[in-house]
């Protein structure tokens, strides 16, 4: 799923998400963020014109699998959004 990652309400980066849960997620992207830097994550999620907006997420972790994430501040209604996307990947996922 295509993403944003802005930094100090200005530089945008690109990233795909992976791994995406309600705590926080992976995202494959070229910018090589430090560990505990906290960005602003936009989620454009199929269908939707309006990006899922993470107000602060930290990053955790980074490397070649990608940049760890977890969300830190999202807002209550940014928080259902969420989940209904989270829940709509569960019913559709190919079971294991």
């Amino acid at each position: 799923m295509p993403s944003t990652l802005v930094q100090r309400d200005q530089f945008r980066h690109k990233g795909s998400v992976r791994d995406l849960s309600a705590k926080g997620c992976r995202v494959e992207s070229l910018l090589t963020p430090f560990t505990g830097m906290q960005v602003t994550l936009l989620l454009h999620l199929p269908g939707d014109t309006v990006p899922l907006k993470i107000e602060n997420a930290a990053i955790r972790w980074c490397g070649s699998q990608g940049i760890g994430m977890e969300f830190l501040v999202v807002a209550e209604p940014e928080q259902v959004r969420l989940g209904q996307f989270i829940q709509q990947l569960e019913r559709t996922a190919p079971a294991n």
